[in-house]
């Protein structure tokens, strides 16, 4: 079964962090999340966007002597 809703467990253990971290960026209003009653519920989508958004892609530069070239 897939589940539409995560815990903040389960979002961190998807996430491969802390639960701290996890309630840290629901705190700091970092990541997107869901309100039931008293429960807070993270999206798959929302922790995927999360981790696409701190990508940060990667530079060719050349060397020349132990020095970039431009």
């Amino acid at each position: 079964m897939h589940k539409n809703y995560l815990t903040v467990e389960e979002a961190g253990e998807y996430l491969n962090t802390g639960v701290r971290f996890v309630r840290r960026l629901i705190a700091e209003r970092r990541i997107a999340f869901h309100k039931v009653g008293a429960h807070v519920r993270l999206t798959v989508a929302d922790l995927d966007a999360f981790v696409q958004s701190g990508r940060v892609e990667p530079v060719t530069v050349r060397w020349s002597g132990g020095r970039v070239v431009a």
